[in-house]
Order: C-alpha cells, then sequence, then structure tokens
C-alpha cells in the first residue's frame, strides 16, 4: 500500500488488462523499468518524440542519472537493455515497458472474484495501493510452496492481497489481516464473503504494530508461516521486529514497495518514507537472522522476501 504497487503511475490497468499509456503524455515513466545502473535503455514511444525521459525503478537508478546519462535507443518492441558496464558482463536485462506488462498480465490467471475486486477498488480513492495481479499470484504461489496454514497481512486495504492468500490456504488454514481503514476493509470483507473464505480471515481493525503485539502477548510467538507488509512505510522496521517474533524458523516475510519507485537509489531524495526505506534495506541486508531476496522478479514496486534463519546460523 501506500503506493502504485501496480508499477504503474501514468497508466491504469483496465479490466482487459490492458496498460494504457495517456495521449501526449511527456511526463517521467515511473515503476515502469527493471534495469541495473548504467545502461542504454529501450524506451516506449509516445505521440510525442521518443527521446522521452524513463525513469528506472527495480535497481533504483534513472535512466538520467547525472553520472550515466546515456542515449536513449529501441522502443517498446525492444523489452531488453544491455548493460554497458563491465561489472554487469553486458548482461540483456529486461526492461518491464507496457508491452511486456501487457503481456505479463495476459498471462496471469486471476480468478474472477479477484477481477471484480480489482474493478471495483479501481474507482476508489487510493486504488493505486492495490498490488497487481501477478503480484498477487506470486504470492499466492509463494504460500503455496511454502506449505503456510498460519499467514499475517499488514496492510490490507480493499484486500486483493489477503483474497488471493485466502484462497489457497487449506480450509484449516488462517489470516490474520491487519488494517486501519474501516472504509476499505468493508469492500475486503464483502469479498471475503463473497469468496466463501471469510472462515479463513482473521480482521484486525486498528494499528498493525498493537495487533502484532497483541498476537505475541497471547502466545503466538513462532507459530505463522508467512507474513506479507505493504503498509505504512515508515513503520516497516518496526514491523519486521514483530512479525520475526511471530514467524517460525524458516517462515516467509515478503515487504512490498522495498524499491519505491526507485527513490532509495536516489541520493537527492530524502523524503521521510524514502529514507524510511533506505535504511530498512541496508538494516535487513545485514540482518543475519534471515536470508533475503531483494526485486529477483520485476514485479510490482520491488519486493523483498525474508526467510528466518535457525538462531545463531552462520550460513
Amino acid at each position: 500500500m501506500g503506493s502504485s504497487s501496480l508499477g504503474l503511475h501514468h497508466w491504469s490497468v483496465l479490466a482487459s488488462q490492458r496498460a494504457i499509456l495517456p495521449q501526449n503524455s511527456a511526463k517521467p515513466l515511473q515503476k515502469f523499468h527493471s534495469l541495473p545502473t548504467t545502461v542504454t535503455v529501450a524506451c516506449i514511444a509516445t505521440s510525442r518524440a521518443s527521446s522521452v525521459r524513463c525513469h528506472l525503478g527495480c535497481f533504483g537508478f534513472t535512466a538520467f542519472n547525472r553520472k550515466f546519462r546515456k542515449s536513449v535507443r529501441g522502443c517498446a518492441t525492444n523489452p531488453f537493455v544491455v548493460a554497458n558496464d563491465e561489472k554487469y558482463g553486458n548482461k540483456q536485462v529486461i526492461s518491464i515497458t507496457p508491452q511486456v506488462y501487457d503481456y505479463i498480465l495476459a498471462n496471469v490467471r486471476e480468478p474472477e472474484v479477484l477481477r471484480q475486486l480489482r474493478e471495483e477498488t479501481a474507482s476508489m480513492h487510493g486504488s493505486q495501493m492495490q498490488v497487481s495481479p501477478d503480484q498477487a499470484q506470486l504470492l499466492a504461489m509463494l504460500v503455496q510452496i511454502h506449505g503456510a496454514e498460519k499467514c499475517i497481512e499488514v496492510g490490507v486495504y480493499t484486500g486483493y492481497s489477503s483474497l488471493a492468500t485466502a484462497l489457497v490456504l487449506p480450509e484449516s488454514g488462517s489470516l490474520v489481516a491487519c488494517e486501519r481503514d474501516g472504509r476499505s476493509l468493508e469492500v475486503a470483507k464483502k469479498y471475503y464473503d463473497k469468496a466463501n473464505v471469510s472462515h479463513k480471515v482473521h480482521v484486525k481493525y486498528g494499528f498493525a504494530a498493537d495487533a502484532l503485539r497483541s498476537l505475541i502477548l497471547s502466545g503466538e510467538a513462532c507459530s505463522y508461516d508467512f507474513a506479507f507488509v505493504d503498509a505504512d512505510k515508515r513503520m516497516y522496521q518496526e514491523y519486521f521486529e514483530l512479525l520475526l517474533q511471530l514467524v517460525k524458523v524458516g517462515g516467509l516475510i515478503v515487504f512490498d514497495n522495498v524499491l519505491w519507485h526507485g527513490k532509495v537509489a536516489d541520493p537527492e531524495v530524502n523524503d521521510a518514507k524514502t529514507v524510511s526505506i533506505r535504511n530498512f534495506n541496508t538494516s535487513i541486508m545485514q540482518d543475519k537472522r534471515v536470508s533475503i531476496s531483494m526485486g529477483q522478479v520485476p514485479i510490482g514496486d520491488g519486493m523483498t522476501i525474508c526467510r528466518k534463519r535457525q538462531p545463531h546460523n552462520k550460513s
């Protein structure tokens, strides 16, 4: 939540799941690329010149980074870039253009009830906070691969990701869903009922940190298999510490928006949320209590997957 998890700032994903580019748009294209620092980048052609400035998301640097400005070549029909720094070995790296993202969405198996929820949410204030269909599909698969039965979600909004999780949980499974926005939570509850998964979802209305502390105090430490965090970015470190107490050894904690439209890698951007995420990323990178994987797939606004280790594991 809190940002366009859909990976689109100036586009919207409609019912047909097509990425729509505004006409005559010359605004920076944010969060739509997954590229290293020094690259020659395949760009999106608009009705203006193909020299439109593109902002790169996944590894955080912009195509017009002052130190590494490179001329734009190609268009949306060329969905990869070649890094021109030797440390990347001239590796061809995928660039998520509207054309490629459209193809990704066309290959997402989105249940009908999730499609309906996505379309209703699209008309609401803050709809950019909803995770994208491909992101929800990945979360659901992680839950299935891990064999998770007890899950936590911090930041529910209208319930797209929590519903995707609840749908794949076994009948005996449970999901603690923490959300402080009562209006959006009502939408989520409506779709939990519609999908017949309400018995799996335990809604905690209020501040998530309070709900997590309450779970710990009630003796539920080290009993959860999976957690997903998509809430107040300035609280990520606190959520992490609380969830680390709640998940089992081997359990997964997934954080959304860790790339924050690429702002985390731009030293000139220092607003409170960006600094918080940047500090959080640095902190968990150094935290030996978890194994981590950041942004390994070009999805959403960057996701970090943490796996809780055995205590004192030096590997």
